[in-house]
């Protein structure tokens, strides 16, 4: 028995090191995916459509959250891109929406904007990004510090703002430029383009999907999914009468935007994927000792859903494309680096509404707000009661922001004239609830739309007012759609992992968005970024 209990001995203390090797792994890469503009009932709706290897395969042996959702007003793509890297609302990282009316300067600013830097490659134009604006680390940056800048982290998207900001403050970026038909960068990043992103330009595959024709994959008649092609409450390309299939882009391209039409097709997300595997390769991510980090947007679901709407055969065939696009992607990341050795989520920046003339077409209440109509009368009431004076500075995603300097000399109580506008506003037809900034900033709201304002809402750079419309209504026209609100339309989005150490299952538990980041840090065995509020999703991070 002595002789047993030896050997036992023996056995357990010389496995101790590999055991402590085996459980300090770490995956060799993290790939986040942000599809722009998803609803997470897409995840549903095309599935029969989906391949195997795609949106189904991470269903299927992934680990989802079907509740997830944004937490905070507005949803637009800057602040999503943000807070989902960050682990935090507007509130604290900064990013109140894409663009925003910056009181210290009386300007409106961009939220990837920095005119300190300038292109390297591309256009001048489009070269004044980098992501200073951004308040708080990333989990891209916190992968950076922990490992002393040995990790690489690559952020990729046709949108600047979409690459930028989940980059981080420490990694690198590459956006699309519509006037080059290239992705380029700034020199907050480099100097010069790396030799590999010049190899990738001089493919010209651009120009090789705008020669093309965009039909459907499959035949129209089975895409049961969506509405009749041709109806009244798509927007369509200038040059083309109605918004039905096909759309011959090399016709198109000359009156839409040239390079940028490739934005406004499923083909924009195919030359997004060809890039980012450009950057895996010419960066050799995910094959050092350390875990690198490829952050990929796909922007053109954004462009295809805001012109043609969440029902429409468009929208099908874009999503029948991704899906074959994550397929392509996955199976790469099995061959180059083995299968269950790289970790995948993949969520969404905001979600979508319905088109709202659609809407109203079934009997469903909706309505398209005329902002610009309401501003009017709201400053002719302003100007009949308190006198002449510029009494309202901007206007601009759903926020006013009033002049102080003139409410001062006039000797006005801020909060009572904060007060007096709300309740002006609550006369026009689509908006539901109008909160002050007082409010925001002297109060705690901890449930339902307010509370998701007051996460949203950033005492140095919001509004004095803060307009909630009516469910289903739009600051639009009549055809095509957005985003922007707290209704679970636009906030109810895919929280999905894949991968190494990812458990396979779902959960209906409510989560947010702000959970992906804290999710990654206990995964990777890291620091939370700085600023973050969300919660680590327990079902993944903790095994049983």
């Amino acid at each position: 028995m002595k002789k047993i209990g030896i050997v036992f001995l023996l056995y357990i203390l010389a496995s101790t090191p590999l055991l402590a090797q085996e459980a300090a792994k770490k995956p060799k890469l993290v790939v986040g995916i942000i599809v722009d503009q998803m609803r997470q009932d897409y995840l549903y709706r095309f599935a029969d459509r989906y391949s195997e290897g795609g949106f189904k395969r991470m269903m299927n042996d992934g680990f989802m959250m079907k509740n997830g959702h944004f937490n905070y007003i507005p949803t637009y793509t800057g602040p999503g891109h943000a807070s989902v890297y960050t682990g935090t609302t507007p509130a604290t990282h900064g990013i109140i929406s894409n663009d925003w009316y910056a009181k210290s300067i009386d300007k409106m600013i961009y939220c990837a904007g920095d005119t300190t830097v300038t292109n390297v490659g591309g256009s001048e134009s489009n070269g004044y990004i980098s992501p200073r604006n951004m308040l708080t680390t990333t989990i891209t940056d916190e992968l950076r510090i922990a490992t002393q800048k040995r990790s690489k982290v690559v952020g990729v998207a046709i949108k600047d703002r979409g690459a930028s900001l989940p980059a981080g403050h420490m990694g690198d970026a590459y956006w699309f430029d519509s006037s080059t038909g290239e992705f380029m960068t700034s020199t907050y990043y480099y100097d010069e383009l790396p030799k590999w992103v010049d190899k990738f330009n001089d493919r010209k595959l651009v120009d090789q999907y705008l020669s093309q024709t965009w039909n459907t994959l499959y035949p129209i008649k089975t895409y049961t999914q969506s509405m009749e092609d041709d109806n009244p409450f798509e927007g369509t390309f200038s040059g083309k009468d109605t918004p039905t299939f096909p759309y011959d882009l090399k016709a198109l391209r000359e009156t839409n935007g040239k390079f940028g039409l490739i934005s406004s097709t499923p083909f924009g997300n195919t030359l997004t994927l060809d890039f980012a595997l450009a950057a895996l390769e010419g960066e050799k991510l995910g094959m050092g000792e350390e875990t690198d980090f490829l952050a990929l947007s796909f922007s053109s679901t954004d462009y295809v859903g805001h012109r043609f709407g969440p029902q429409s055969k468009e929208i099908e065939d874009t999503y029948l494309r991704l899906d074959q696009d994550i397929e392509r992607l996955l199976n790469y990341l099995d061959e180059t680096y083995g299968k269950d050795q790289y970790v995948v989520f993949l969520s969404a920046d905001h979600a979508v509404a319905e088109v709202a003339t659609h809407m109203i077409s079934e009997k469903v209440p909706a309505g398209n707000i005329r902002t610009g109509a309401v501003m009017n009368e709201l400053q002719n009431y302003i100007l009949a009661k308190y006198g002449v004076g510029k009494w309202i500075k901007n206007y601009s995603n759903g926020q006013l922001f009033l002049n102080h300097e003139l409410i001062q000399e006039k000797e006005i109580n801020l909060e009572d004239f904060e007060n007096e506008i709300a309740q002006y506003l609550l006369k026009a037809d689509g908006i539901k609830e109008v909160y002050t900034g007082t409010a925001m900033r002297t109060r705690e709201f901890t449930q339902g739309r307010a509370m998701r304002l007051q996460m949203g809402y950033n005492h140095k750079a919001s509004g004095d007012i803060l307009i909630v419309l009516e469910p289903a209504w739009l600051s639009g026209g009549d055809t095509g759609t957005s985003h922007g609100t707290g209704y679970s339309y636009d906030t109810n989005v895919p929280i999905l992992f894949y991968g190494w150490n990812v458990p396979a299952g779902e959960s209906s538990r409510y989560a947010t968005i702000t959970d992906i980041a804290p999710t990654l840090s206990m995964i990777l065995n890291i620091k939370l970024p700085n600023g973050s509020t969300g919660e680590p999703i327990l079902e993944i991070t903790d095994k049983k």
